[in-house]
């Protein structure tokens, strides 16, 4: 598996410019002979930043050297909280988990291409609202009885179809896609805002522009990267580069980057680099590959079946773990914390993790049978001082 670096804006120089590629854009509103009108999430108010947390993260210099660290194990289920988040509706796979910025709401998406939103109400046990083990929250559908569901491919099941999903900074909107047309939804309504690009390709992974809400870095099932602007209808640049179908694409405001390795200022590709394989697999590794940013925006958490493993600027690999007995299933999803501290991961029943925006202890596990539940340190736990856990525990870079 490869991955690449490149910079960003919207003229590629050797490509040139690139039509639109959405054509006749259908919708799933009232008027399905009326193409919905352009859509700028722009103009909506600023994401409220006091209600997120300003983590400083702990960078270590320890050189390049290739480094594994020991991971502590929860060996008593009375350290640990756990919730299961109520559900009216069918169950199904849970393929992608995600918390709103706000850190107050929880949003899955099923292989059945069908959204759920959990929303934490105040109470008096829980007077901010905040996402907790402690109190259910309410599994929200607007009045309407709406439920937000992906186009899906008509020749293939959503259930064997790459689905994504990404938030706007305001978590006004949802950007999301199951095979099918990749849907804007408004996460007020459940409306379908647009939809466009109609596969094939179909696109398998989607992540929106750190600046501009407008601008959405779309990865595709040929091996293309579009940058797409919903404000016009328009790709505006096509990135060529990679082998196989996108599947994890991360933006660094720091480095000026898309990952893979593209410079934003002129789309240019910078960089690319083979995931170093562990002892006994063969290279290059095959398989999806998932990554992210850490809160310094120059590490990378990257993400394969096999390992866990994290990369510095260069792309040169500073850390990694990987499983010395064979698992019972590969590891299938692993997220920094908000504060970029720990890396949680799963690998069996638990299909994908997610980490709450501003309370670095709090995960949530979307299931293989559709349960979704939410897991912190007991209050026993936290009495004893988890939240302050020796500097040596975290795995360092």
């Amino acid at each position: 598996m490869c991955y690449c670096l490149f910079w960003q804006p919207l003229i590629v120089n050797a490509l040139g410019p690139v039509g639109n590629v959405s054509g006749a854009i259908a919708s799933t509103l009232e008027r399905p002979d009326r193409v919905p009108p352009a859509v700028s999430i722009n103009s909506l108010g600023p994401m409220d930043s006091s209600r997120l947390v300003d983590v400083k993260p702990r960078i270590a210099d320890d050189g390049d050297k290739v480094k594994s660290w020991k991971i502590p194990d929860v060996s008593d289920p009375s350290q640990m909280k756990a919730l299961r988040l109520p559900n009216s509706i069918a169950p199904s796979k849970v393929v992608r988990l995600i918390y709103t910025n706000s850190g107050l709401a929880l949003l899955a998406l099923t292989a059945r291409a069908v959204h759920k939103l959990w929303k934490w109400q105040r109470s008096e046990r829980n007077p901010l609202g905040k996402a907790t083990a402690y109190v259910a929250p309410q599994l929200w559908q607007p009045p309407s009885g709406t439920l937000m569901t992906n186009d899906i491919n008509d020749g293939k099941p959503a259930e064997e179809s790459a689905a994504c999903i990404a938030l706007s900074k305001n978590d006004s909107y949802v950007m999301s896609v199951s095979g099918g047309k990749v849907s804007l939804f408004n996460m007020m309504t459940f409306k379908v805002m647009t939809m466009f690009m109609p596969p094939p390709p179909a696109a398998t992974y989607l992540a929106f522009h750190p600046q501009d809400n407008n601008i959405i870095a779309i990865g595709m099932e040929d091996s293309t990267i579009q940058i797409y602007n919903v404000r016009v209808d328009e790709v505006k640049t096509k990135l060529k580069g990679h082998q196989n179908r996108i599947t994890g694409l991360a933006f660094s405001q720091t480095l000026n980057v898309l990952l893979c390795m593209w410079s934003i200022d002129k789309w240019e590709k910078l960089k690319s680099r083979f995931i170093q394989a562990p002892a006994g697999r063969q290279s290059p590794l095959v398989g999806e590959t998932k990554v992210q940013f850490h809160n310094d925006q120059t590490h990378l958490l990257v993400v394969h079946d096999s390992q866990i493993s994290i990369y510095d600027s260069k792309l040169e690999c500073s850390r990694s773990w990987s499983p010395k007995d064979t698992l019972p299933a590969p590891i299938s999803s692993a997220i920094y914390s908000c504060d970029g501290l720990l890396v949680s991961n799963t690998t069996t029943y638990p299909f994908v993790i997610a980490a709450h925006p501003s309370q670095r202890n709090q995960i949530a596990l979307g299931m293989s049978d559709g349960a979704v539940h939410v897991v912190e340190p007991s209050d026993a736990e936290l009495k004893c001082g988890w939240h302050t856990l020796p500097r040596q525990w975290f795995p360092p870079f």
